[in-house]
């Protein structure tokens, strides 16, 4: 599956905990956003470990999953490209 992850964290010491976990599983295309391909359990799996790594009082993840059609319809203005692929990254 396709999804698109942002998060805002605000603690200096996890954010870049967060940032190299995400790093394993996706693609940055922004400063806080990722394009990912992943698998039902990659997805569980990742949801696990950023449960561990947050805190749910004061950070904030999200989790956008894109339809084929839907993905199809992203437009970029200037550079990127979307992800393209079944890349798997090793968590």
């Amino acid at each position: 599956m396709f999804l698109l992850i942002s998060y805002d964290i605000a603690n200096n010491k996890r954010l870049p905990k967060v940032a190299k976990l995400m790093e394993r599983y996706g693609e940055r295309v922004q400063y806080s956003v990722f394009e990912c391909l992943l698998t039902q359990s990659q997805l569980a799996e990742l949801q696990r470990k950023l449960r561990r790594l947050i805190d749910e009082q004061e950070d904030s993840v999200r989790f956008y999953r894109l339809c084929e059609d839907c993905r199809q319809d992203i437009i970029i203005i200037g550079d990127g490209e979307i992800t393209q692929g079944d890349e798997y990254y090793i968590a």
